[in-house]
């Protein structure tokens, strides 16, 4: 693959959520954002002014074909991640997509098979691996701290009933099938924290039906999911997510158990992220703050941490899009790269099958076994 100095990028879903990562670009010395695209019309014409593009389209393929982009981001909704992933690919075009990777298993099929035949890099957005908290965990592992992990919980709790109906594509793709239809969110985090250990089979079982949307028809979705997943190690990840409860959000917490360690994220205001420790613990029985431990505070945190906090998602976007840049413009490697996501869209995906014959354990495929 060839080392690209200056990046073009294109933005399709411009006016949504692809819009979003204009500060993170403006941080970027190696690329910025070239052209937009979005089939609205009037929100092209506002997120080209906003986002600062030379060129705007309507149509994503004529993107593609005519404004010599390098790379496109894809913030697009669910379903349209995979096709428009792979007529990037097809013409050699860089992918980062947002999450998740795919909506079937057989599109995730063919999205590997076309990273598989391009010369361009595909990631994954999942930008909650990249939160304080969670990268401090990340090197904590990766010292050694938690000894063996063999135990973490996720759970996504964001209520987005009205969300569905401003638009409507959740409400077929996130609510209106049964299982965990939006996972990477929890499962992805607690992969850095299991390095090198993937999920091999999974079970899922929902509790039940108690809202209703506006046209007084049952959300497909139970309203909280659960899915157990058994790791590859012999270790346990249980993920929850629930998109339709009447609650407050707690759109992340984690928590992790390793031999030597275990750790539990906030879960409401005021609260604070705390862990245990052998090696950093005087008493057996008692946490500290996870803050307390600032030296393992990633250095890219460290130097910038005013800037980037204020990038959304905790920090997360700006890390997807350094990640991303340095991946096309510098030959690194991706640290959500299409097997990656896999790893983080498939179980959900086989969740999905297991809820439906009754909470069946069922084989996760490997897709580099594909």
């Amino acid at each position: 693959m060839a080392i690209v100095e200056s990046l073009k990028v294109g933005v399709v879903g411009s006016g949504g959520r692809g819009g979003s990562f204009k500060r993170a670009f403006e941080l970027q010395e190696k690329a910025h954002i070239h052209a937009v695209c979005d089939i609205d019309r009037e929100a092209l014409r506002e997120s080209q002014v906003r986002l600062g593009a030379d060129e705007g389209y309507a149509d994503y393929e004529e993107m593609l074909e005519l404004a010599d982009v390098d790379a496109v981001i894809i913030g697009t909704p669910m379903p349209l991640h995979v096709p428009q992933a792979i007529a990037a690919l097809e013409r050699d075009i860089h992918v980062l997509s947002e999450v998740p990777a795919g909506v079937s298993i057989e599109e995730c099929h063919e999205l590997v098979a076309a990273c598989q035949c391009s010369e361009a890099v595909y990631m994954m957005a999942e930008n909650y691996i990249y939160s304080k908290a969670n990268m401090m965990v990340t090197e904590l592992v990766r010292q050694g701290f938690f000894g063996t992990t063999y135990y973490a919980e996720g759970e996504y709790i964001h209520e987005l009933k009205a969300l569905n109906e401003e638009t409507p594509w959740r409400r077929k793709w996130q609510t209106g099938i049964n299982g965990i239809t939006y996972g990477t969110h929890s499962l992805g985090p607690i992969l850095q924290w299991m390095p090198g250990d993937r999920v091999v089979s999974v079970c899922c079982a929902g509790s039940g039906h108690h809202y209703r949307d506006p046209r007084d028809d049952l959300y497909e979705n139970e309203d909280s999911c659960v899915m157990l997943c058994k790791m590859a190690s012999g270790g346990l990840v249980k993920i929850r997510v629930d998109m339709l409860s009447d609650r407050p959000h707690a759109m992340h917490n984690h928590s992790l158990q390793g031999t030597d360690g275990c750790y539990e994220s906030a879960r409401a205001p005021g609260e604070r992220d705390r862990i245990w420790l052998r090696a950093k613990s005087e008493d057996p029985n008692t946490w500290i703050d996870l803050e307390a431990l600032d030296t393992f505070v990633p250095q890219e945190w460290r130097e910038s941490e005013s800037v980037i906090s204020q990038l959304g998602h905790g920090g997360g976007d700006y890390f997807v899009i350094k990640d991303f840049v340095e991946a096309v413009a510098e030959g690194k490697p991706s640290r959500v790269g299409i097997h990656e996501a896999m790893d983080m869209t498939l179980p959900g995906l086989v969740s999905q099958q297991s809820i439906a014959q009754g909470g069946k354990w069922l084989p996760v495929p490997d897709s580099r076994n594909w």
